[in-house]
């Protein structure tokens, strides 16, 4: 493509090669050191089917850690079989989250966890038939008592899963390593996806160490989306299921970009099946803009930039 070819020789004339100490997105914390007790009880917790009504669900099912921390597939099933309303988000990084869910309904991990087991479109348990079919399994009754004073109980099942999902962060990005200081991580092409990210004002919604995942906003600040795209369905009210609030009607919590590449398909409704369309409908309905053909292949090339790496490998 010419207008990329000439970004070479445009990278002698620029200064856009180094990465200001006051940029707005920042690199990823440190993974957590928790009590590694806990963390490998969380960790068989979130492979346990015994945590749905039939035992045929457990974490994992949907947030694959093999695959982004989602299952890639439009809506999750539940213990049913039956999809459920809302795509999938990963579970990598959620605890940089300033809350949980699309619609922002709870605020901790432990709550997304409670929420999660007792849905009828998840999986659909109750906390009594949890709690007694993990106390008959004596490795279970062992290792929360050594943990836990309570032994097994709602809150140290919670606490037991918030603690190793505390732990699936994923650092080393290539922009993680750009933003710490190795500027030539990054190819010309990239480092001018991010300049274009930052000056059609991706960066006003998706910022902070998660890259989003910290503010709410409607879906459709420029045009009705959901008008163009049809078939409205309850979970498109956003929060305002939750608030009867017009002003929260469409309105999501703003996902993080971190790792996007790899989790298709995109938004609350899964109807983005590739980056570059996701990239389309947000240029469209949230900025009211249209980019050149060039500067959209720079974004998407930036936005692969944000994958990072769990138990020391790219996602």
């Amino acid at each position: 493509m010419p207008g990329l070819t000439i970004l070479f020789w445009l990278a002698t004339c620029l200064p856009v090669m180094a990465a200001p100490l006051d940029e707005p997105l920042k690199p990823l914390p440190p993974i957590p050191q928790l009590d590694p007790a806990t963390v490998e009880l969380g960790r068989q917790l979130f492979n346990e089917t015994q945590l749905s009504v039939n035992n045929t669900k457990f974490c994992a099912s949907c947030h694959d850690l093999q695959t982004g921390g989602v299952d890639n597939q439009p809506f999750s099933l539940g213990f049913d079989g039956k999809p459920v309303a809302l795509n999938t988000p990963t579970v990598f990084n959620a605890s940089l989250n300033f809350k949980q869910f699309w619609n922002a309904r709870v605020d901790t991990l432990e709550a997304q966890v409670e929420q999660v087991v007792t849905s009828p479109l998840e999986m659909g348990n109750d906390w009594k038939t949890v709690i007694q079919t993990l106390s008959a399994l004596p490795h279970y009754q062992t290792t929360f008592q050594q943990i836990y004073p309570d032994g097994i109980t709602p809150a140290t099942v919670q606490n037991a899963l918030a603690t190793y999902e505390r732990t699936l962060l994923t650092p080393n990005s290539r922009f993680d390593q750009y933003l710490l200081g190795n500027t030539d991580i990054l190819t010309i092409e990239e480092k001018y996806g991010y300049q274009r990210f930052k000056e059609y004002g991706c960066i006003a919604c998706h910022q902070g160490a998660n890259i989003g995942g910290n503010m709410y906003q409607k879906f459709g600040v420029m045009d009705d989306y959901f008008k163009a795209r049809g078939n409205p369905t309850e979970a498109d009210l956003g929060r305002y299921l939750l608030t009867k609030d017009e002003e929260d009607r469409n309105v999501f919590k703003v996902p993080s970009l971190r790792n996007v590449a790899v989790t298709a398909p995109y938004f609350h409704d899964a109807s983005a099946k590739t980056l570059e369309e996701a990239v389309d409908v947000m240029f469209k309905y949230q900025l009211g803009r249209i980019p050149s053909a060039e500067d959209k292949t720079l974004i998407v090339l930036f936005l692969k930039t944000l994958t990072g790496e769990w138990a020391g490998k790219p996602l």
